[in-house]
């Protein structure tokens, strides 16, 4: 009798999407709008409940009272005392995020901006150079003294005894050894600059938040994956100044000019201390240079135009970063022909790149220009 062979092929059934608790649904709309409102509760909770009130996003079983519960029950909120060690209360200000939402927000910038993204390894960045490194090429060479043992490649060995010794006599000589090649790991040293000037949120779009999610999503990438490698952030308006990756969330803009050159300043100072040898600058802005500070500590603003004196440092800065082997792109959330133009001869001083986007797409070409210049010796 026959055994009968099973069916083979695909079966394609419809799409059942997960099913999400209550608090889960809130979660989510809640994380958005805390990122929108740099980490301020009380007015997240206010448009949560303008939400609720059109959507109808609550029940009478689970209320914007017991999400508030379970934020609190799961380590997403805390309440602050005050200086007479009485609690908040309700709608006093003083409910706070924790750092558990800080790394979810984090986590979830990533999610979205490069979901696709596959991971893979231990994840650091390779060099084209082989030699006494860490990572397997799949290329072979013959044994030399002073190679580690545990390089040396049994399989391909023993094959090389059978061929030349034959199997009737097994020997193993030391002409029949092959290595493994290996390829060096490089660190990265990368520095965000973030423009907080007030031009990011003005005429009706909001560009920090992007900027934001870009940032947490970079850092979490960076942590995660390449932890190897180094990530510095800094924000710059009328100064420059570092903050930290915990800090971003409640990341905002300020009523600032543009000192770009301050910036430059404080970012080339990070990576003389980065013992790295790739080290690269990722700069998001959206308007021109328009301040400096002298050197009497007196700011020298122009908002007007491109002011000669501002450019000409803004080029020095970056034949100043050429020369030490830092090359800069910039993403650049402006399309004005004549920004453009004074970005272009920035980045042919500094031989960097540039990219002239909107908003949309930000995160994924920061991402390709990070894993591009990952996988080059940058010099």
């Amino acid at each position: 009798m026959k055994k009968k062979k099973r069916p083979t092929g695909f079966v394609f059934t419809k799409h059942t999407p997960k099913e999400q608790t209550p608090f889960e649904r809130l979660f989510e709309i809640f994380q958005e709008l805390i990122t929108h409102t740099s980490g301020d509760f009380d007015e997240a909770m206010d448009w949560l409940k303008q939400l609720d009130e059109e959507y109808q996003l609550t029940t009478d079983d689970y209320t914007l009272d017991d999400f508030v519960e379970d934020l609190k029950k799961r380590g997403y909120i805390r309440e602050e005392l005050k200086p007479d060690g009485k609690g908040s209360g309700s709608g006093e200000g003083n409910t706070k995020i924790t750092e558990k939402l800080e790394r979810s927000l984090r986590k979830r910038a990533l999610d979205q901006i490069f979901g696709k993204l596959k991971r893979s390894g231990s994840g650091n960045h390779k060099t084209p150079y082989t030699g006494r490194g860490d990572e397997q090429a799949g290329e072979y060479r013959n044994y030399r003294f002073g190679d580690a043992l545990e390089r040396i490649s049994m399989t391909e060995s023993l094959k090389n005894a059978q061929i030349n010794n034959g199997l009737g006599e097994f020997r193993l000589n030391e002409n029949d050894l092959v290595v493994e090649e290996t390829t060096y790991k490089a660190q990265m040293s990368t520095v965000l600059m973030i423009d907080i000037s007030h031009s990011m949120i003005l005429y009706g779009e909001d560009r920090i938040t992007p900027a934001k999610k870009v940032a947490m999503a970079l850092s979490e990438l960076i942590t995660t994956r390449y932890p190897k490698d180094t990530l510095d952030i800094l924000v710059f308006g009328n100064d420059a100044w570092p903050i930290k990756i915990k800090d971003l969330p409640y990341l905002n803009v300020g009523p600032y000019h543009t000192n770009t050159v301050a910036g430059l300043q404080l970012a080339m100072d990070m990576l003389r201390r980065k013992r790295n040898t790739n080290k690269q600058i990722f700069m998001i802005t959206d308007g021109k240079p328009s301040c400096l500070r002298m050197p009497d500590g007196q700011y020298y603003k122009n908002s007007v135009g491109l002011d000669p004196h501002i450019v000409k440092k803004c080029y020095m800065m970056a034949r100043q970063a050429r020369k030490m082997h830092i090359p800069i792109t910039t993403f650049m959330i402006a399309q004005d022909p004549y920004l453009m133009q004074f970005v272009d001869h920035f980045t042919a001083a500094n031989q960097g790149k540039a990219f002239y986007t909107g908003l949309k797409g930000l995160g994924e070409m920061i991402f390709t220009d990070y894993e591009t210049n990952r996988k080059k010796r940058l010099r």
